[in-house]
């Protein structure tokens, strides 16, 4: 029952495999908070060895929020999420508990506390043509226009280097100069959880391995016949798309798996760049194999000492510091 308290968001980020969901969970289980997820491939219904999703019993144990929300044939964008989150936040706080956001999607993070991007809505013709023209000729004009967003971007993620060009022949401008346009100075204060960088490739690795042992193959055979390869969003998860090349007959299973581990460290790389250049993150720094509840007492620490509340906005504007 409601206490009447409005209890500020607390974030939780981090890379990839750096532990934050066993962290999550004693944490919000500790202080009787819900999840809620920023997390932009575990929206999807049946993808769930390959996003790390938390299991049901996990999920039995703490509310989660923002995971299992679409159908891998359904489109799903950040303006959504950002509704979809702060609708959550709004009902997570008239409960009387705490909104405990966490994950690693930095565009997610960004729209839901700056509010949204002044970029362009889609131009469904326009992509079109930019996707015909393949990924390489994507990638190479992209490099032209806007070398800084070709840098940035997964350069295996044709649907990202698409939308940066899409930007670019619709504004006239660089996606990277309105990417600057959201201050961050505004963010409010996140926490992050870090690890020595060969801890944290071990970590991927491992991850990598246990999807794989889990039946990762399996689970993107059997969401191909429901459209899987045709969403152009949910295709591009990390180990999904590799799989599906694997399924093609393009790349022994071998070949797969080394694959996926070298991309799974290079994105955990490009989120710590994110969020040590776009977001404003205290780090926990997680020695090897350091105990859950550890971790969770400096968390909770750092909430007792969190000198910058929380006040949630409109679903468009999102999640800001009051007096900023």
């Amino acid at each position: 029952m409601s206490d009447g308290t409005h209890h500020a968001p607390f974030f939780l980020i981090g890379p990839t495999a750096v532990g934050k969901t066993a962290v999550a969970l004693e944490f919000a289980h500790r202080l009787d908070a819900e999840i809620v997820s920023a997390d932009s491939m575990q929206v999807y219904r049946g993808m769930d060895i390959g996003t790390a999703k938390p299991d049901a019993a996990e999920r039995a144990v703490v509310t989660h929020h923002l995971i299992d929300v679409v159908e891998v044939t359904e489109r799903f964008d950040v303006a959504r999420y950002v509704a979809l989150a702060n609708a959550a936040i709004a009902d997570v706080q008239r409960r009387g508990k705490m909104p405990l956001i966490v994950g690693g999607t930095g565009l997610y993070l960004r729209a839901l506390t700056e509010g949204l991007s002044k970029a362009p809505d889609a131009d469904p013709a326009l992509r079109a043509e930019l996707e015909a023209m393949g990924h390489e000729r994507v990638l190479e004009e992209l490099r032209r226009v806007d070398s800084e967003a070709a840098e940035r971007i997964d350069p295996h993620n044709l649907r990202r280097l698409v939308r940066a060009l899409e930007i670019c022949r619709l504004t006239g401008r660089k996606s990277s100069d309105l990417r600057r346009e959201w201050d961050c100075s505004r963010m409010p204060l996140m926490h992050g959880l870090e690890r020595d960088r060969a801890d944290l490739y071990a970590r991927c690795d491992m991850r990598v391995e246990a999807m794989f042992r889990a039946g990762l193959v399996d689970e993107v055979r059997s969401l191909l016949p429901h459209g899987l390869a045709e969403n152009t969003t949910a295709r591009q998860a990390l180990g999904y798309k590799e799989v599906i090349t694997h399924l093609g007959g393009e790349a022994t299973l071998k070949e797969t798996i080394t694959l996926v581990k070298t991309r799974t460290r290079q994105f955990a790389k490009r989120q710590l760049t994110w969020f040590r250049h776009q977001a404003r993150v205290e780090w926990i720094h997680v020695a090897a194999n350091e105990d859950t509840k550890t971790i969770v007492e400096h968390l909770a620490g750092r909430r007792q000492d969190q000198a910058h509340p929380i006040a949630s906005r409109s679903a468009t504007a999102g999640i800001t510091c009051d007096g900023r």
